[in-house]
């Protein structure tokens, strides 16, 4: 296990190596460029090639780039030129990646919460009215936009319902730790400040939450199903054994690899997911900062953040690997 763990951290390393070629090039390639952010449409001829050769844009492109792996071996990814002015993209980056964890991780926690009881109360009433009705809703949750039901839980649920809409906490005073703001208020004792940022988490998470929950439903649906199948569970359910025992013991824990996997990657995935949710709820974190960064072609930023949510993709998928070994003891074997 740990051979196998040293040998996927190793491929991590040529992953980030290639990937960050290839954003590199890709973003000289876009059209406009930090120059026309900075300058706007009455920049002159002489003030472009100026800031051109200031930001080192006027150097061949495999120079720029090994200037970047040098400054990048130091901590140095850059200064922002659109996201935040002057501010260090690491820095941008550090203070907005607490905002997308915390968001990501009560997305997946909702997803899970709903879509593993239901797939598999679904499994269970097989062809009946729950059955078909929670298919409907995992369509529905698969069918429709993430900005549309953003857009829909901002203007319609958040005034029904009296939740706020924008940002991640109001203007209150508040000690700030670890920049995660739920924990932050429990650490210092602050829990208003804790109850605040939950209530807006609570849309957000709802939104960015939809896709993984249709996913992991119905994966669990039909993992459950095709374990009911089998001679196992027919056998457990002869010798008497009782329904929980049964669920946990041998459904569900069967049942579970598939569903891991999925949880595995549609965490990594909402991260790209969350893009579209930050923007629309204002919320400031790592999805919000890639928008604003490709409207203002800012490439600092954008090379970072991409790169550091590739890194958190490959280490998520690393770690469900891993757990596989705990569902099925099997695995470790191999």
């Amino acid at each position: 296990m740990l051979r196998y763990t040293i040998r996927r951290l190793a491929q991590l390393v040529g992953v980030v190596l290639v990937l960050s070629m290839l954003l590199f090039a890709w973003l000289r390639l876009l059209p406009g460029g930090p120059v026309s952010a900075l300058l706007g449409e009455r920049a002159t001829p002489e003030s472009r090639e100026a800031l051109t050769k200031q930001l080192g844009l006027d150097q061949p492109i495999f120079v720029q780039y090994f200037k970047f792996l040098g400054r990048a071996a130091t901590g140095d990814f850059g200064v922002s030129t659109g996201v935040q002015p002057g501010d260090s993209a690491l820095d941008i980056f550090l203070q907005r990646f607490p905002a997308t964890i915390e968001l990501s991780f009560f997305a997946i926690l909702i997803a899970i919460a709903v879509g593993v009881p239901l797939g598999y109360l679904a499994a269970k009433r097989r062809g009946g009215w729950f059955d078909n009705l929670s298919v409907i809703g995992s369509l529905i949750g698969v069918a429709v936009p993430v900005f549309f039901l953003a857009y829909l839980l901002k203007d319609v649920a958040s005034s029904a319902l009296g939740l706020p809409s924008q940002g991640r906490q109001d203007a209150i005073d508040a000690t700030r730790v670890t920049g995660f703001f739920t924990l932050d208020g429990l650490i210092t004792g602050e829990f208003d400040a804790t109850l605040n940022a939950l209530e807006h988490l609570i849309l957000p998470a709802i939104a960015l939450a939809t896709i993984p929950f249709a996913v992991i439903f119905r994966i669990t649906r039909a993992a459950v199903l095709d374990v009911l199948d089998e001679d196992f569970v027919r056998t457990a359910e002869s010798k008497g054994l009782t329904a929980p025992v049964i669920r946990r013991r041998h459904v569900l824990r069967n049942a579970m690899l598939p569903v891991v996997t999925t949880i595995g990657l549609q965490t990594g995935a909402l991260l790209s997911g969350a893009v579209l949710t930050e923007k629309v709820f204002s919320f400031a974190g790592v999805g919000q900062a890639l928008a604003i960064g490709f409207e203002r072609r800012d490439y600092p930023v954008l090379l970072l953040l991409i790169i550091m949510a590739t890194i958190v993709y490959v280490v998520v998928n690393l770690l469900v690997d891993l757990s596989y070994a705990l569902i099925d003891p099997r695995i470790r074997t191999r």
